[in-house]
C-alpha cells in the first residue's frame, strides 16, 4: 500500500504554507549567552476541541482512516501554554488481513508560537515497526532524538504534525499561482524542508458537498513514493480554517485519495457551497 496512512499524516504537515506577520519575544538568559527568541503568532485558524476525520482510498477501496485532533495540555513551558495534537492512522476492512496499519503521532507545541517542544511517533505498518521521540530545545536551536543524538536546527523548527498547524496561521492573500513556500521541519532524524507550490483557487465536489478551495502541489522526491510533482495535489478550504478536504496522488503502484469525512470544533464556517 506504499504506506498510504503515513502519506495521510505526512501530507497534512504540508497542506498549507505561506508567509505571515510574526513578532518575537526574547526569553531571559542568566548566562548572557545568545539564545533563540521564542516566536509569537496571532492566529484565529484553530483551537483545542478541533477534530478532523479522513478516509483513505487506495484505488477504489476504502483502505484506511486518519484522525487529527487538538487538545489543551495541563502543562506549560516558561509560563507559556502548551497544546497537544494527535494523529492516528489505521487500516480498514480487507487491508487488515495483508497490510495492517496502526500509526500514532503526537506533538506538544507552544500555543502562542506554534512550534514544538516534543514529538512522538509510533509506526506499525504491514509488520514493519519503528518509534521516534524528539525533544526540541527551541532556545538553543537543537533537537535530541531517541538515539541520544543532538542536531542543530533553525529557530522554531517544526515536526511533521505541528507544521500542519503552524502553516494554518499564515496568510495566502498575496499568493500567486506558481509561488513556492517552505517550512523547515525535522523529520526522520534530519532537517527536511517541506515545500509546496500554489496552483490557484478551485471549487471541488466531494461526496458530502462542494467546497471552495485553494489548490497546492507539494514538491516531492520523485521516484520514492510519488511518481512526480504533478501527480500529488491537495485542496484546502478557502476560509479562515484552512483545513485540507482532499488530497490525490499517483504512487509508483496505484493511486491514493484522502477525503475529509467529518469535522468538529472549527472556529469558522467551512467554505462549502
Amino acid at each position: 500500500m506504499a504506506r498510504s496512512t503515513t502519506f495521510v499524516l505526512a501530507g497534512l504537515a504540508v497542506l498549507t504554507m505561506s508567509f505571515g506577520q510574526v513578532k518575537t519575544a526574547t526569553p531571559p538568559s542568566a548566562s548572557g549567552k545568545q539564545i533563540n527568541q521564542l516566536r509569537e503568532l496571532r492566529q484565529n485558524a484553530f483551537k483545542p476541541g478541533e477534530k478532523l476525520t479522513y478516509i483513505v482510498h487506495y484505488g477504489w477501496v476504502n483502505a484506511g482512516e486518519a484522525v487529527v485532533e487538538l487538545k489543551e495540555s495541563d502543562r506549560d513551558v516558561l509560563g507559556r501554554k502548551v497544546w497537544v495534537a494527535t494523529g492516528t492512522g489505521r487500516s480498514l476492512g480487507a487491508f487488515n488481513t495483508f497490510y495492517k496499519v496502526d500509526d500514532y503521532y503526537e506533538t506538544h507545541f507552544d500555543a502562542k508560537g506554534v512550534f514544538p517542544y516534543a514529538f512522538i511517533r509510533r509506526v506499525s505498518e504491514g509488520g514493519f515497526e519503528f518509534s521516534q521521540d524528539y525533544l526540541y530545545n527551541q532556545h538553543k536551536g537543537e533537537v535530541t532524538t531517541q538515539k541520544k543524538e543532538t542536531h542543530k536546527v533553525p529557530a522554531s523548527v517544526q515536526d511533521m504534525l505541528s507544521a500542519f498547524y503552524f502553516a494554518r496561521t499564515l496568510d495566502f492573500a498575496n499568493a500567486k499561482e506558481g509561488d513556492e513556500f517552505t517550512i523547515e521541519t525535522f523529520l526522520d532524524d534530519e532537517l527536511w524542508p517541506l515545500r509546496m507550490r500554489y496552483m490557484g483557487k478551485e471549487t471541488i465536489k466531494l461526496r458530502n458537498g462542494k467546497y471552495k478551495c485553494l489548490k497546492f502541489q507539494p514538491v516531492v522526491q520523485e521516484g520514492r513514493i510519488f511518481k512526480g510533482n504533478d501527480d500529488l495535489n491537495v485542496w484546502i478550504t478557502d476560509d479562515g480554517n484552512r483545513i485540507p478536504v482532499l488530497a490525490q496522488a499517483k504512487v509508483l503502484v496505484g493511486s491514493i485519495k484522502l477525503e475529509l469525512t467529518d469535522h468538529e470544533g472549527l472556529i469558522h464556517p467551512i467554505a462549502k457551497q
